[in-house]
């Protein structure tokens, strides 16, 4: 399989690694904007950055080219490339996180939710620690994970930093050098504390999730998540 590389990062040369493991060939590694011709892939994969990413996935959706996206910070114009990719017959993929064990992790966030829905008592937060070059805060992932805690409980939204609201869950977000991605959910009370915790240990679960969902939407049409990658229900 011929993969575009939108984005050639550090995240971009981890994927190329795991994608020529995997026996496919990377014909455009892209730093900037569309100076590509998308049309020599069969699928892209973008870890761009929030400004491009939009225009980076909109040119493959107009040129049927399947596209996986892992870049945060753009999604205000998440509902336009839904519609596109729609009207357009495409394929899309959209993840805040690729790793096969977030995935996981964000199916057991849900249940935990579920589970600890009519217990008042506990109070609820997020953290999310990351390298020092990551351009967004809150992460994608905790994003993420707050969304399927809203969806299961009576919060009704994140805040980043300080909690205003009792219906609101408090993300922290610390920058450290040269950490991949530390993500906890707290459910904390006078009496206990439960946590449930994924530690990212390099960039490799990212890249090899990211190609794993590449590898899946070719040939594909329409809008999905790794739910659907990897079967998740």
């Amino acid at each position: 399989m011929k993969i575009a590389l939108l984005g050639y990062g550090r995240m971009g040369k981890e994927i190329e690694k795991i994608a020529l493991q995997r026996g496919h060939e990377i014909v455009i590694k892209s730093t900037g904007e569309n100076t590509y011709d998308i049309n020599e892939a069969d699928v892209a994969i973008d870890f761009s950055v929030p400004a491009s990413a939009y225009s980076n996935i909109s040119n493959c959706i107009n040129n049927n080219i399947p596209v996986v996206s892992g870049t945060t910070g753009w999604l205000d114009k998440y509902n336009e490339i839904v519609d596109l990719c729609n009207e357009k017959g495409g394929a899309f993929i959209y993840a805040s996180n690729f790793s096969l064990g977030v995935n996981v992790f964000f199916e057991l966030n849900k249940q935990l939710a579920k589970m600890m829905s009519t217990l008042e008592q506990y109070n609820i937060a997020i953290e999310e620690i990351h390298h020092t070059q990551k351009l967004d805060a809150p992460s994608g992932t905790a994003i993420t994970l707050a969304e399927g805690i809203i969806e299961n409980t009576n919060k009704k939204a994140w805040e980043l930093d300080e909690k205003t609201s009792e219906e609101n869950i408090p993300i922290t977000a610390v920058r450290t050098p040269d950490v991949p991605g530390t993500h906890t959910v707290t459910y904390s009370s006078e009496v206990d504390t439960i946590d449930i915790k994924h530690t990212a240990h390099n960039r490799q679960g990212f890249a090899l999730g990211a190609v794993i969902a590449a590898e899946w939407l070719h040939n594909k049409t329409g809008v999905y998540t790794m739910r659907d990658v990897l079967n998740l229900g």
